[in-house]
């Protein structure tokens, strides 16, 4: 989730397990503890291989091993730092170790997923919530606000936190019974299309749980529908883009491109346009949420180098979006996105 999310329920951890003895103090560390295992976003001003960087993320900072093993560490320091404070080197631990894993535990709730199981480098992604949601984050970080106004002494402050959790917990049960309805909705339609698939994955469009998408994959192509729970009309029109086994032969070989594609689960379209190959990861979804749409939230461009070849970030989601290929395109671009998605979740006609 992004950093404000999680913030707030590193905030709400905080005042769980040492609100009573530190007050405030106890929101603000555990809004620390929250922030932690995303300070692997520095790795980008030491790691030169972009790639390497990319599959770093989410990876041991976000991990179990990671909880045990850093939570005694900065229990430690923390007990020291403060060593006339109510709160033990035991207390402390106890605040990060749930900073951490309540951190971990809500980012494998989106599509990027974690390793939550490093060094094993396979990604657990549920894909329930998108990674910002402000339905899940303005009410929960409300309640946080209001808990920082009562003493700590006070039992209110700690009931109002206890709903804060409750409220922002039941969102996230709610979205995995609407991913599971559309996910029956997804699989009735491909069977009344006659689409004999080999895998599906669904998830929810940027900032909502109204509208959702289906990744499928056949033998020789992959399909990508939309579905809104205000849809009047449930037969959902699937856009089909064809595997091209050419051009994967053609790249199959190479170390960089069985990476990518270990970070797509294999999730891939590739297209050429004159000399110029296009890589785009289906799993992360479109900017367009129409049939004709094929706007590629993360679309690359490859290039050969020696012995290898690496990604380059595509722009094509600016020029098809915008229709302008200068920067200042780049504001037309939000405004037309969010309104294709407001549109869309309004359902269809």
């Amino acid at each position: 989730m992004d950093s404000l999310t999680q913030i707030v329920l590193g905030a709400a951890v905080g005042e769980v397990v040492l609100g009573k003895k530190l007050g405030n103090r106890a929101v603000f560390w555990g809004a620390v503890a929250g922030t932690i295992p995303d300070l692997d976003v520095f790795l980008n001003f030491i790691v030169s291989d972009k790639m390497s960087v990319m599959l770093m993320h989410r990876a041991f900072s976000h991990s179990f091993l990671f909880a045990f093993l850093m939570a005694p560490i900065f229990g430690y320091l923390l007990s020291k730092l403060f060593n006339r404070s109510k709160a033990t080197f035991r207390d402390w631990t106890v605040l990060f170790f749930w900073g951490f894993l309540t951190h971990i535990l809500l980012d494998v709730q989106t599509t990027y997923g974690t390793q939550l199981l490093w060094p094993f480098h396979n990604r657990l992604a549920i894909s329930n919530v998108f990674v910002v949601d402000p339905f899940y984050t303005v009410p929960f970080l409300l309640f946080v606000i209001t808990v920082m106004f009562f003493k700590r002494s006070n039992p209110k402050r700690a009931k109002i936190n206890k709903i804060g959790l409750y409220v922002s917990t039941g969102y996230l049960v709610l979205t995995l019974l609407i991913k599971a309805y559309t996910y029956q909705v997804f699989t009735k339609n491909l069977s009344l299309h006659n689409i004999k698939y080999n895998r599906i994955e669904t998830g929810p469009t940027p900032l909502n749980a109204i509208l959702w998408y289906a990744n499928v994959e056949t033998d020789d192509n992959y399909y990508i529908g939309y579905y809104s729970l205000l849809d009047k009309d449930k037969n959902i029109r699937f856009k089909k883009f064809d595997k091209q086994p050419e051009l994967r032969n053609k790249l199959k070989d190479y170390r960089n491109f069985k990476r990518m594609n270990h970070f797509s689960k294999d999730w891939y379209v590739l297209s050429q346009k004159n000399d110029t190959i296009y890589y785009d990861n289906v799993r992360f979804g479109t900017f367009g949420f129409k049939d004709e749409d094929r706007n590629f939230v993360m679309n690359q461009q490859i290039e050969f180098v020696t012995n290898d070849i690496e990604f380059i970030r595509g722009d094509r989601k600016l020029k098809s979006l915008a229709n302008d290929t200068d920067e200042k395109s780049k504001k037309s671009f939000v405004k037309v996105f969010f309104t294709k998605l407001i549109d869309r979740i309004k359902g269809n006609k």
